[in-house]
């Protein structure tokens, strides 16, 4: 099966590094027009860009939880390249601690900032972005998980309650825009090699982390991006509102 995105638009959000620069990679590669978003990491996505295929590629910037910078980000994608056909809302915060190590205002400020950006934010960015689709008859939105919105993260409730809220939001949202052909997928990663993570599993943890998956490793970024890249391209579409794990069998779930 070829997978090709010509003629194609798509925004990934947070793709300064990790998994969101591996989703702009495969889909620039497979023939997209990739705007690569970022909100305060300019060198990242700069190197992100850098290091797509040659074609009208692009950066932009805003703070997802902005609500008006979300409607002006959009709205110059579309106008940049005439339509926008595929989000992958991929951006996100996770602050981790000791429950008992936080003052009620500490408590707070957390959900706040968790919430903003991994839920509240996905919500505006697909907004705008269904509004573009409907102009060009439909198009596919992959939404970010993981595998903390299943199993529970104790210390970092705020980032799994986000992400169980994710979920609920793609599957509901599946439902309400399938009569305009647009349609909605979510990947639930567990960890991932990343820059960010890099320091645990180098860390005393890394061993069991790795061990927690009978592959004894833990997934790249290469592998959520493929998944992305098979939902948002055709023949997918009576796969609408599905959760799809990445995890390597380190949490199952039925």
């Amino acid at each position: 099966m070829t997978i090709d995105f010509s003629g194609k638009t798509i925004l990934v959000t947070g793709a300064s590094g990790g998994i969101g620069r591996a989703i702009a990679k495969e889909f620039a590669e497979a023939g997209g027009t990739v705007a690569v978003h970022y909100n305060t990491n300019s060198e990242g996505a700069v190197e992100t860009h850098k290091n797509l295929p040659a074609g009208g590629n692009f950066t932009v910037q805003a703070d997802v939880s902005d609500a008006a910078a979300v409607k002006n980000m959009v709205e110059d994608v579309a106008e940049k390249t005439g339509r926008l056909d595929i989000l992958v809302n991929n951006a996100a915060l996770i602050e981790q601690f000791d429950f008992d190590d936080l003052a009620y205002d500490e408590w707070q400020a957390v959900w706040r900032r968790t919430t903003d950006a991994n839920l509240i934010g996905p919500a505006l960015v697909s907004y705008c972005a269904i509004r573009e689709m409907k102009k060009v008859g439909g198009g596919k939105i992959v939404n970010i998980s993981s595998r903390g919105a299943f199993r529970g993260e104790p210390k970092a409730p705020a980032y799994g309650a986000s992400k169980a809220g994710l979920n609920a939001f793609g599957q509901s949202m599946a439902l309400a825009v399938a009569k305009d052909n647009i349609f909605i997928y979510t990947l639930a990663p567990g960890y991932v090699e990343t820059d960010r993570v890099a320091p645990l599993l180098e860390g005393a943890a890394g061993e069991k982390i790795r061990k927690q998956s009978p592959f004894g490793r833990v997934a790249k970024p290469e592998e959520v991006a493929r998944a992305a890249l098979l939902l948002a391209s055709e023949g997918t579409d009576f796969m609408t509102g599905c959760i799809v794990d990445i995890n390597g069998a380190s949490y199952l779930r039925s």
